[in-house]
């Protein structure tokens, strides 16, 4: 799973990427101090693989994981080339989902590019850059596909009228995730990767004393910010990049006795990796065996048994027979897979099972 980090310079950005991967990007309070996208692979901990783990005897551990891409900030007029411009817009078109960081703290020592803190506007500036940029994309598109369905094939005539009904929604302020890829055209979406049909999570830097002001304990982003969410069928949350900064210089046993002084509920990362999967639907499998690695997988919420094996390899899909399944309360409850067959709660299930969040599956497979 990629996930780009976008927003305006000086935004946090690059402070919540440091806090979130420990990776130490350089941040500095002018813009474009991220000149390459600085990508960092972090692992996701999950408190189910980890008592699975323990239960069956499975070594090593090995988490799922989320690829951070913090691309460097976007200005007014990058689809024009301005700031850094396409070259960053080019960045984000790589990625799974976008995580716009949008500033909603007071700090007057961070400068605002455009010297206001207003994250409505701010909201507005980067996606009518990727509106723009999206526009003159589907253009150049339709220029190609318009000649190629000249000779009456199904597939480029549906998608060159898609493409015609993608630039008139995005001449309307409408981003592209609101016009649907027709089923004789697949490969549309994927053939013009537009900025606006990705899932979006605006993640709001705020204050640190906002601590406690959302439910649970958590941090509360901004009601306009929510609203805006919303409206487009985005998510929203909150983080202090500041607070995530200073947390991360800690270890761990001393970060989270700084957030239960302060009432915060779990850390900045946690917040991002739930709403990344939510934003994207996404469910997770484990595999483990006795002196084996233990494993979480990231699946589509909907998967058959089948095609997640193939999250596994190509060949244990190619070569399905049956999948032994249990849920991980489940066998962690009985104790191991022996009290679970013993028991009967070792299901056997066909290629066409659905797979639920937190299963556990052995696969059987001929090679």
């Amino acid at each position: 799973m990629k996930v780009g980090i976008v927003g305006l310079p000086n935004a946090g950005k690059s402070s919540l990427f440091n806090a979130l991967t420990r990776a130490g990007a350089e941040a500095a309070n002018y813009p474009f101090t991220t000149v390459e996208p600085n990508v960092a692979v972090v692992p996701v901990p999950d408190e189910r693989l980890d008592a699975v783990v323990e239960t069956v005897g499975a070594t090593p551990t090995v988490y799922e994981t989320i690829e951070f891409h913090d691309i460097a900030g976007l200005v007014r007029g990058a689809h024009k080339g301005e700031g850094l411009g396409n070259q960053f817009l080019a960045n984000i078109r790589e990625t799974d989902a976008l995580v716009h960081v949008v500033r909603a703290h007071g700090d007057e020592q961070v400068v605002h590019p455009e010297g206001r803190v207003d994250p409505l506007a701010d909201i507005e500036t980067i996606e009518t850059e990727l509106l723009y940029a999206d526009l003159e994309q589907a253009e150049r598109r339709l220029d190609k596909v318009a000649k190629e369905a000249k000779a009456g094939e199904r597939e480029k005539v549906a998608e060159k009228e898609w493409v015609q009904a993608l630039i008139a929604a995005l001449r309307e302020g409408r981003p592209a995730r609101t016009v649907p890829v027709p089923e004789d055209a697949p490969d549309a979406l994927r053939n013009l990767h537009p900025l606006t049909a990705k899932p979006v999570l605006y993640l709001a830097n705020v204050d640190e004393d906002a601590a406690g002001t959302g439910p649970d304990g958590a941090l509360a982003p901004p009601p306009e910010v929510v609203a805006h969410a919303e409206a487009l069928g985005a998510r929203a949350a909150a983080v202090s990049a500041r607070l995530e900064s200073e947390l991360s210089e800690l270890d761990d046993e001393d970060a989270a006795a700084m957030r239960a002084d302060l009432g915060i509920a779990e850390s900045g990362l946690t917040t991002v990796v739930r709403e990344a999967w939510a934003l994207l639907g996404l469910i997770a499998f484990f595999t483990a065996g006795e002196g084996k690695e233990g494993r979480a997988w990231a699946i589509p919420e909907g998967t058959a048994a089948r095609r997640a094996a193939g999250r596994i390899h190509t060949d244990i899909e190619k070569g399905f027979v049956a999948a032994e399944v249990i849920g991980w309360r489940e066998l962690v409850d009985l104790g191991g897979y022996a009290a679970a067959r013993d028991q009967g709660r070792l299901r056997v299930e066909g290629r066409d099972y659905v797979m639920r969040d937190g299963d556990v599956m052995t696969v059987r497979f001929t090679p």
